[in-house]
């Protein structure tokens, strides 16, 4: 398929429509679906969104629908207060920045189970589908009192597709193609009859993708790894549920995901033709959930997840990391205003590599929390605190408090703090000693450091609400501040030969304003968001040996990111237009690589045919911008996704 028959497509998919339409009806309904979605990720609990103590935003149905082509963290990443990076394509590594924090300051979830690399603090996006996601649920600020570790910046929470209640037999199905001869399907199931319930799901993918990698980077340096190539990927997912409800009011249920990606990349330094990455992800988890009177409930679970990264170039090097999850929730509730959740938690890691061998291999935590969720006639409250015991590192406790005044039935205001931490990963603190040589001569040597501290953070935050039927404003200010920063660190104990370790010697306070608004009116729907970013470096490192100084903002942040969104239905016709700008970043923790603001223009459409058959189409960067995610490496170009979409 050439570039251009796509963006031809798509023109005819997007604006004939609007020529040839003449007639429109006004939608029904409430204006603002998102007031009705259940939630569970602010609270632990199923929760109306409307009446949730905390910044969330749930990604649903229809945003997924329309983002049948893009990869997780590039949906995840249109969100308020969620940047992104990746090294060349969804294919390949991906780090995500909630509300300016690093990238193993967000916790990551499957269907509420940690999916966090324990060698690196990574997650696997690649090996992430979206076909397999019911919902998307995102917690902004920090909720280690919710949590434990790594949820400094927020949490992000991946549902996937559940079976229904006391309905029969229902499938769907997916195919599409565009751009980079990308090509993806998806079919499912579910239903629920006679106390029990089901679903099964399953997508394959394949890309021929674009260059990773560019010929210069922003300094106009040539890159000594460039070689003229295609780095495209090849991928699978499947996941299901089965559940029985054995008598009123209690059900077991197990759930289970297993992603796969085998993704080419390119290396900067050294022009390998045939490097690739295998990426798994697989979560399965054994629920039981008892009402065991009108004021007491009780959730047990087991669960484990497994990652596996496989990095092919020249050799093979092999990362597994297996974490067992177990929790027991108990949930009072005297009355229908206040609710009390007493949580035990018990986690279990273990890592494992082909090329390294861990002077650790093992970590447990144990942990206890509360959480309190509360109405006083208009004034909501929500308090938290948790305990988490990690082997190496004792007793690290957490907690929070969040205040929800309302000032009318529209109006209301808040305040909330709440504290994090990040516990450091196994590369952080076990990686065993390497040598670095150059024509045989030792030029330096990197090691893990045992004695790292976990890093702390405490965020205080503000907000501002007006609600109705079909309008949302939301003003969110805060500020985040962390401590005891985990950085790599550079001595030069001798001339010409550097020893590297992690150390914590950074401080970074991160001041924030996130913006967002939403109205509906008629068939019409428009939408915006505003993130303001101060992602300040408080303690910059002095220049040592070839490493230079670092600068005061964090890098790969930018400081102004805008959203501009809007949908219009015509009849059984979607149409939908998006804005994205975001501002200038740095490369480097040092502030001397700069990378320029870029403007992205998206358009969408869909059209249903019958109340089974329909067609969606999504066209993004219209105007075919070239910009730097991250230095060196290239990002899509304009590109199409066509999908044909039927449902029994």
């Amino acid at each position: 398929m050439s570039a251009s028959f796509p963006r031809r497509l798509a023109a005819v998919c997007c604006l004939f429509p609007l020529a040839a339409t003449a007639q429109h009806t006004t939608a029904p309904g409430t204006a603002v679906p998102t007031l009705r979605d259940i939630v569970v990720t602010a609270s632990r609990s199923p929760e109306p969104l409307a009446d949730v103590v905390g910044d969330v935003t749930v990604i649903g149905q229809d945003q997924l629908t329309e983002a049948r082509g893009d990869s997780m963290v590039e949906i995840i990443g249109r969100a308020p207060g969620v940047q992104f990076t990746s090294n060349g394509g969804p294919q390949t590594v991906t780090s995500l920045f909630l509300r300016g924090t690093n990238s193993a300051h967000t916790l990551v979830l499957i269907d509420g189970m940690r999916i966090n690399g324990s060698t690196a603090g990574s997650v696997h996006f690649p090996a992430l589908d979206p076909a397999m996601v019911e919902r998307i649920e995102i917690l902004r600020g920090a909720a280690s009192s919710l949590y434990g570790s790594d949820a400094i910046g927020g949490v992000v929470n991946i549902i996937t597709k559940k079976g229904g209640q006391d309905r029969p037999l229902s499938a769907w199905a997916n195919v599409g193609y565009g751009t980079y001869e990308t090509a993806k399907s998806s079919l499912g199931l579910s239903g629920a009859a006679q106390g029990w319930d089901y679903s099964l799901s399953t997508s394959a993918a394949s890309s021929k993708g674009f260059d990773a990698l560019r010929r210069r980077k922003a300094d106009n340096k040539a890159i000594a790894g460039y070689y003229p190539d295609k780095d495209g990927y090849r991928s699978h997912a499947v996941s299901g549920t089965l559940g029985y409800r054995w008598a009123e009011g209690h059900r077991i249920g197990l759930t289970a995901y297993n992603g796969y990606t085998d993704g080419d990349y390119d290396n900067e330094y050294t022009p390998y033709p045939n490097t690739h990455a295998i990426y798994r992800q697989q979560a399965y988890s054994l629920t039981s959930t008892d009402i065991i009177t009108d004021w007491w409930e009780s959730d047990l679970r087991f669960g484990f997840t497994k990652d596996n990264n496989d990095n092919r170039s020249d050799s093979s090097s092999v990362f597994n990391s297996l974490k067992r999850h177990y929790s027991w929730t108990n949930t009072f509730k005297p009355n229908a205003n206040h609710r009390l959740s007493v949580l035990l938690e018990r986690q279990e890691e273990r890592v494992q590599a082909s090329t390294t061998r861990y002077a650790q291999d093992a970590r447990d935590t144990n942990a206890a929390a509360l959480i309190y969720k509360g109405r006083i006639r208009r004034l909501h409250t929500q308090a938290s605190v948790r305990n988490d015991n990690i082997s190496g590192y004792g007793n690290q406790p957490t907690g929070s408090l969040g205040l929800d005044f309302d000032l009318t039935d529209a109006w209301q205001i808040g305040i909330a703090g709440n504290t994090g931490f990040h516990a450091p990963t196994f590369n952080d603190l076990y990686y065993p000693f390497e040598l670095y040589t150059w024509g045989g001569v030792p030029t330096g040597s990197y090691s893990g450091n045992p004695g790292l501290k976990p890093e702390k953070s405490r965020n205080i935050e503000a907000h501002i609400q007006y609600r109705t039927d079909d309008t949302l404003l939301r003003a969110t200010i805060y500020q985040n501040r962390i401590r005891n920063l985990i950085i790599y660190d550079v001595t030069e104990p001798v001339p010409f030969f550097t020893e590297g370790t992690m150390r914590n010697l950074d401080t970074a306070t991160i001041h924030g304003v996130t913006l967002t608004a939403e109205h509906t009116f008629g068939n019409t729907t428009l939408r915006a968001s505003a993130d303001l970013l101060n992602p300040r470096n408080e303690d910059p490192q002095p220049a040592k040996g070839f490493t230079p100084a670092e600068g005061s903002t964090l890098p790969y942040r930018a400081r102004q990111v805008f959203h501009l969104g809007v949908e219009h239905r015509i009849q059984a016709l979607k149409l939908g237009a998006e804005y994205q700008y975001t501002g200038n970043r740095y490369a480097d923790a040092a502030n001397r690589t700069r990378l320029g603001g870029y403007s992205l223009v998206n358009l969408t459409a869909a059209y249903d045919f019958s109340k089974s058959l329909g067609v969606q189409v999504r066209w993004n960067n219209v105007l075919d911008k070239d910009y730097v995610l991250v230095d060196g490496y290239n990002t899509p170009g304009s590109n199409v996704f066509v999908n044909l979409s039927w449902r029994m």
